[in-house]
């Protein structure tokens, strides 16, 4: 069973933060999480991220910047036109990286505040994502490391006072957890993560938290706002709505890869959460796209 590995990060060389480039290996790390706060930039690659309990797809240029010891991972599509060769540019750095009270200074104020609500994630778009991507390569490319900070700073300062993005999480209180609390739901999250599309069980994940069932229930709606089913049928309804708009295969096909194990209820949660049956969804972002086309 997958569990959100903690990563324990240490700096290489004379440079208080991490930048470093990956290839496969950065879509073959296992849900995990770390106290240091992270900015992800893909440089080729399709997929799912999963952020917390929000999973959805990636794709080339995606950037988000992560909180501190919030669960993550991005998983490349097997198949997918861009995988071939996947990549990406992963800045890693802790708040106290250029001294304890450093982002308690009044220039530092919007940064700070970034920090503050990377703690739901933050995926970035528009304009802001195309100019991160040129800084982010000329920063994993700078060899000076002053110059490398100053980068840094100018990148998280150019991210703070963007309102080109949108929170992942947004209702996300780990945060806020003991470590103990932190690594108890994070491993929960991860069996979902693991499971989502198989047959789950409460009894299995109240077994991961090592709660009872009914002691386990109050606990995951305390800590996430959602029930334990609440979350595990968002992640299959996000991964339904994903391969309905991404394949052809027919809905009861795309019901039980999903992890439904019934058509007729499947229809009735997909309809209930997107208001159109999961045909209709297919081909509203059929014509949709069509005309997309015709204006371009």
């Amino acid at each position: 069973m997958l569990k959100p590995a903690f990563e324990a990060l240490q700096s290489t060389g004379p440079c208080s933060f991490l930048v470093r480039t990956f290839e496969r290996e950065a879509f073959r790390a296992p849900y995990h999480f770390h106290p240091e706060y992270e900015l992800t930039f893909i440089s080729k690659g399709e997929g799912k991220r999963y952020v917390g309990t929000h999973m959805a797809a990636f794709g080339t240029g995606d950037l988000v910047l992560l909180g501190s010891n919030l669960p993550h991972c991005w998983k490349t599509d097997a198949g997918g036109e861009a995988t071939e060769n996947p990549g990406a540019i992963v800045i890693q750095f802790n708040p106290g990286f250029l001294g304890a009270d450093f982002l308690s200074k009044p220039e530092l104020t919007n940064i700070h505040q970034l920090l503050q609500r990377s703690r739901s994630g933050m995926q970035f778009t528009g304009k802001t994502r195309r100019w991160s991507e040129t800084h982010i390569l000329s920063l994993a490319a700078e060899a000076n490391n002053f110059e490398k900070m100053m980068l840094l700073l100018r990148l998280l300062q150019k991210l703070a006072l963007s309102g080109e993005y949108r929170l992942l999480a947004p209702g996300r209180v780990a945060a806020a957890l003991t470590r103990e609390d932190q690594q108890r739901i994070n491993e929960v999250l991860a069996y979902v993560v693991d499971n989502f599309r198989q047959k789950i069980s409460l009894g299995a994940a109240a077994g991961v938290a090592k709660m009872s069932a009914n002691a386990f229930c109050k606990y995951f709606k305390k800590i996430t706002r959602k029930t334990f089913m609440e979350t595990v049928i968002e992640y299959r309804l996000h991964y339904a709505a994903q391969q309905l708009v991404q394949t052809d295969q027919p809905v009861s096909f795309i019901c039980f890869d999903s992890g439904f194990g019934d058509v007729s209820h499947f229809n009735k949660t997909f309809k209930a959460k997107m208001r159109v049956s999961p045909l209709h969804y297919r081909k509203k972002f059929v014509s949709e796209t069509a005309d997309d086309y015709r204006k371009w």
